[in-house]
């Protein structure tokens, strides 16, 4: 069964922190670098950050340096630690197959016929 399942978003300050995390089946996660996506009302989903099954990290540029991707073979999940959130960091936040070269540009990303979880809501506000 496929299966994406987010948590761990909330409202936040910013400035603030939050950690999300994604349990994934094994069909999507086993072997396959994996990213974190967010989409804003009325914008397109972005890949942000990317980890390969090996542990190599990407990240886009807006939030290179604030936000850390981890992932844990063993359970299937993946992780988003994010820091010094911004309110502009305001968006769902989604995680699916995916990966960024290591100048944060695309190399491939899940699409619109892939099948996505429910995401998970991430506001920034004070």
């Amino acid at each position: 069964q496929v299966q994406l399942v987010e948590s761990g978003g909330g409202l936040v300050q910013p400035g603030g922190s939050l950690r999300l995390s994604c349990a994934a089946s094994g069909s999507i996660f086993s072997g396959n670098a994996m990213g974190w996506y967010r989409q804003a009302p009325g914008k397109q989903r972005e890949l942000v950050a990317s980890i390969t099954s090996g542990g190599i990290t990407a990240y886009e540029g807006s939030v290179k340096g604030r936000f850390t991707i981890s992932r844990d073979n063993a359970k299937n999940t993946v992780y988003l630690q994010m820091n010094s959130l911004k309110p502009e960091d305001t968006a769902v936040y989604y995680c699916n197959r995916g990966l960024l070269t290591w100048s944060g540009t695309i190399f491939y990303r899940a699409g619109g016929n892939d099948y996505w979880g429910q995401g998970t809501q991430v506001t920034v506000s004070s």
